[in-house]
């Protein structure tokens, strides 16, 4: 039997396996770079798939998505199957990309309130069944630098890593840092362990002069502040 990415059609190709349908059934995120081009190509040459012939295109950038963003058309066009359509359809495709990452390290959400990190929070954590740590790393002006999730627990819990956090507020240049987790249960009292974790992480960012500003628990439908009830 001949290997279907070298030889069949994705027309004929199970349901399942065809790019453009596994997007619309299984999600973006369930398909592989290789698959993510062949959408934008439509079709290979007489000896391969569309997803064989990007797997190709990937393998000479070594899987590299920025180094392929930076072929040309004409580079593109030197590819068996890939004429100027295509090579167009990925370069335009790859500098859309481009410029999403560019507004997003632009356009950074400046926190002014509790109210502000529940409104940027919720939507990640608040309707989660289990629970999850995240900080908000702060630049001078309040302005959120990067969000990270620093572990995932189950409905009872979650571990938390002092020096991870750290560490990366130093990576960043960050200068205060936001802390934000979900309460599966919907209760809103902070519980002791909770209270203990904010004051060792605060007592360890200013050794480094970094600001614990807040520490948020998150539900589905409200808040409760730290720094609010001066619990800070």
């Amino acid at each position: 039997m001949q290997d279907k990415d070298a030889s069949f059609s994705i027309k004929n190709w199970s349901e399942n396996d065809q790019p453009r349908e596994k997007l619309i059934n299984k999600g973006k995120s369930a398909l592989s770079d290789a698959e993510l081009v062949a959408i934008l190509i439509g079709s290979g040459n007489r000896t391969e798939s569309a997803v064989a012939l990007c797997k190709r295109i990937l393998a000479h950038v070594k899987n590299n998505l920025n180094a392929l963003g930076k072929l040309s058309v004409l580079e593109l066009t030197q590819f068996k199957g890939i004429g100027e359509a295509k090579a167009i359809s990925i370069v335009a495709a790859l500098e859309l990309g481009r410029r999403r990452r560019v507004e997003e390290a632009v356009v950074l959400n400046k926190i002014t309130s509790s109210k502000s990190v529940f409104e940027l929070m919720q939507p990640i954590i608040g309707e989660l069944p289990h629970e999850e740590f995240w900080i908000l790393y702060l630049n001078n002006s309040n302005k959120v630098i990067q969000k990270s999730q620093i572990s995932k627990g189950s409905i009872t819990g979650t571990l938390v890593d002092n020096r991870l956090i750290l560490k990366e507020a130093l990576q960043l240049n960050a200068v205060a840092l936001i802390l934000a987790h979900n309460h599966p249960s919907g209760t809103l009292k902070p519980s002791e362990a909770d209270k203990q974790l904010t004051q060792k992480l605060k007592l360890a960012a200013l050794s480094l002069d970094i600001r614990v500003l807040d520490h948020l628990i998150v539900t589905e439908t409200a808040y409760f502040s730290f720094a609010d009830a001066a619990l800070l």
